[in-house]
């Protein structure tokens, strides 16, 4: 007599080795995942990691499609459609104030999280299509089409976002500033 396998503990030993890839996969992406969130939220931390949250909950849903193929690719695409949803939420506990608060400076911080202060800062002032148009194309360094199908728009609409948002930058940095719109390759 043959000896068969339970249908049931087939399942088991699938979900149990879903969740453990799921698991590796979030382990190994979470940091990178909530500091894109974070550029892509003006800096807040707890909306991106609010965002992250939620985009890690769809790529579950999706996961057993996506795992093999492209399980970053994915929670990137995700994650920028939920920062551009969640730009237009009206109410995020803030009030708007006529002068900004000068941001507290130490004198231990080295320059380096200063310039990235400052970066994230400027990032802040972009509208939100802006904003994701240049993280993707020069903190994630992905292709003018590949940052089109991120934010599901044609690759001319993207190459402007990305445009207008590096001259917005420029202007903020301030013209003689070299290598103001360099250091957005560099903010890890």
């Amino acid at each position: 007599m043959s000896e068969r396998t339970d249908p049931r503990a087939v399942s088991v030993s699938r979900r149990q080795s879903r969740t453990e890839e799921f698991e590796r996969f979030v382990a190994a992406r979470w940091s990178a995942l909530v500091h894109m969130a974070r550029l892509l939220t003006g800096g807040d931390r707890h909306r991106a990691e609010d965002l992250v949250q939620e985009a890690l909950v769809k790529l579950w849903a999706a996961w057993p499609r996506v795992a093999d193929e492209a399980p970053e690719a994915y929670a990137r695409t995700v994650l920028v459609r939920l920062a551009a949803r969640s730009a237009r939420r009206r109410w995020w506990g803030e009030r708007p104030a006529d002068v900004l608060p000068e941001a507290a400076v130490r004198g231990d911080l080295s320059e380096q999280v200063a310039e990235r202060t400052r970066l994230e800062a400027a990032l802040a002032l972009l509208t939100p299509p802006q904003r994701a148009a240049v993280v993707l194309r020069y903190y994630q360094d992905m292709s003018e089409t590949q940052v089109a199908e991120a934010l599901g728009c044609p690759v001319g609409t993207a190459r402007s976002h990305t445009a207008r948002g590096v001259a917005r930058l420029r202007d903020l940095f301030g013209e003689g500033t070299p290598g103001a719109v360099a250091s957005t390759r560099t903010i890890q």
